[in-house]
């Protein structure tokens, strides 16, 4: 059996001497590190680690010239400093890793035309596939550019994923990955809807972005439901971060808006929203009840610590990387545009420590 190389040793790993530590034959070996066949976790898990203690190096040069090259993701995302999506890219990587596929991960600034140029570019590279994480603005332009980007990359090879953005209509090949933003917004606004807040300042996020809007229409059904009027002078539209939250509360109190709770597009946000009621000299929750949305590990660490809405993020990496594996290998995942390309993930309300009733009745 093949020893763990010591400092000393320059000799190279082969496979042969993955196949005989792992115990496999050498085309187990060779089917987990290509990532071109359907094999068990156990097997993927023990092939890698041995890889890995041997410092295995695949010979590129003894690797058939067409489709033998390790597969590539490229993850692209507005920002790599965003806590929500960076979960998502980890779970990408992860869900990679253990297919022995590689990650890349490219920032698009929130700019088209830079979103444009690095799926270009990481199609030139020959990715297996490109993901694409967050909320985007849908008209009617976005629609071509996504369909474009699909049928050029599926031409190449590639398969485009969509994480958190709304699917295309007609029948790009495209696999969307989302999450049911609406129905967290509806269960959120439905938990201050029955703890007997009515006034609530709604903060949402930007308003032409699909992730905000669909947050708003959770909110406003769940008024719907309860037969409460809702009152769009109530809504603060804004950027998701934590300025926003700060100065939109600073603002709404300046106005004399009499609120008795927060509802925010997410958990950065409501951080900012905490923090300018606090220099307000207002309590949460016993003043103001104060909620977020994705459940980030922020909203554990702030005291009090927050509600919000649970977000399976990193689980929505691992379904795109699987996505994006199931088309690569062809068969019953191979699927074209529309809903029939579409999985949605669930939400959730987790309860903390910041709602209460309102100090005095609606």
């Amino acid at each position: 059996m093949s020893q763990r190389k010591t400092p000393g040793d320059t000799s190279r790993a082969t496979i042969r001497d993955v196949a005989g530590r792992a115990g496999v034959s050498v085309a187990s070996v060779s089917r987990v590190l290509s990532g071109n066949h359907p094999v068990s976790d156990d097997l993927r898990r023990r092939v890698l680690k041995v890889a890995r203690e041997l410092d295995y190096v695949p010979n590129s040069h003894a690797r058939p010239p067409a489709g033998g090259r390790t597969p590539t993701v490229a993850v692209l995302l507005d920002a790599i400093t965003g806590a929500a999506f960076a979960h998502v890219a980890k779970g990408v990587e992860g869900a990679a890793a253990l297919r022995g596929w590689l990650s890349l991960v490219g920032t698009t600034g929130g700019d088209p035309e830079r979103e444009l140029a690095l799926v270009d570019l990481v199609r030139q590279q020959g990715v297996a596939a490109v993901v694409l994480l967050g909320g985007a603005y849908d008209v009617e332009a976005y629609q071509e550019r996504m369909a474009r980007f699909a049928r050029t990359l599926d031409a190449a090879g590639s398969h485009l994923v969509l994480v958190g953005r709304p699917p295309l209509t007609g029948d790009a090949p495209v696999t969307t990955v989302d999450y049911d933003n609406e129905g967290g917004a509806y269960a959120m606004a439905n938990h201050l809807l029955s703890a007997g807040h009515r006034r609530i300042l709604v903060l949402p996020g930007p308003g032409d972005l699909t992730t905000a809007q669909g947050r708003l229409n959770g909110v406003r059904r769940a008024f719907a439901t309860y037969g409460a009027p809702f009152e769009a002078t109530m809504v603060r539209h804004g950027p998701y971060d934590y300025e926003h939250g700060s100065r939109a509360v600073q603002d709404a109190l300046r106005r004399g808006a009499d609120f008795t709770a927060v509802l925010a597009g997410t958990d950065v946000v409501a951080a900012g929203a905490m923090q300018a009621l606090r220099e307000a000299g207002l309590r949460v929750p016993e003043d103001v009840s104060v909620v977020g949305y994705d459940d980030i590990p922020l909203a554990s660490q702030l005291t009090p610590q927050l509600t919000t809405v649970h977000v399976p993020y990193e689980e929505m990496g691992h379904v795109a990387l699987r996505a994006a594996a199931d088309w690569r290998r062809g068969g019953d995942a191979r699927r074209s545009g529309g809903d029939g390309g579409r999985q949605v993930l669930g939400t959730h309300v987790v309860v903390r420590q910041s709602v209460q009733p309102p100090a005095r009745p609606a």
